[in-house]
């Protein structure tokens, strides 16, 4: 296969998956910077390996060597503290109505933050899952886990998510009811 060839069938197979790539990364890293990095390195490793691939779904293989290159710049670096960044999590509605709009930002950075206090074997099954799409076979792929290595802790992520969220969603049920989340009557 020449140059062009191998370029288009990349492209084709495996370019178009760079923003799961960085969503990937990006949740890993918890830093823009980081993760554009880390996604760049991933793509570079796999256009110089894309002739050793034998398989025909290029995004698992890129998400794959996202992972590996993420647990290795680990080992090598102490870790961060996290810092959410609220501008990128941010949703960008703006046609209901304030106090829809005040709730739902409430709860996706409530979401995002439970999300982000996950161990990462939990956090990165969640976003390949919830976030990604995978199924849980495409998931055991990119982990290289068991299939019910990943379903527990998908389990058990949500789990974690549902106690980190308890709070907030049983507040939230007693506001449908009738009070006014704003004023508390």
């Amino acid at each position: 296969m020449d140059h062009q060839e191998k370029l288009a069938r990349f492209e084709a197979l495996v370019l178009r998956h760079l923003d799961s790539a960085f969503n990937l990364a990006r949740w890993f890293t918890r830093n823009d910077d980081d993760a554009r990095d880390l996604t760049q390195e991933a793509a570079l490793r796999a256009f110089r390996a894309f002739e050793s691939f034998k398989g025909e779904d290029g995004k698992v293989w890129l998400l794959v060597i996202v992972r590996n290159l993420f647990y290795t710049s680990v080992s090598r670096k102490p870790p961060e503290p996290a810092v959410f960044d609220e501008e990128i999590h941010a949703p960008g509605e703006s046609s209901a109505n304030p106090e829809v709009l005040l709730f739902r930002d409430i709860e996706t950075r409530l979401v995002r933050q439970a999300i982000e206090q996950l161990g990462t074997e939990f956090r990165e099954v969640m976003v390949l899952r919830e976030l990604e799409g995978l199924s849980y076979r495409e998931i055991a792929m990119v982990t290289e886990a068991p299939l019910g290595t990943v379903m527990s802790r998908l389990a058990r992520g949500r789990e974690h998510l549902r106690q980190s969220l308890a709070g907030y969603m049983k507040s939230r049920s007693g506001q449908k009811g009738g009070r006014n989340a704003m004023s508390g009557k």
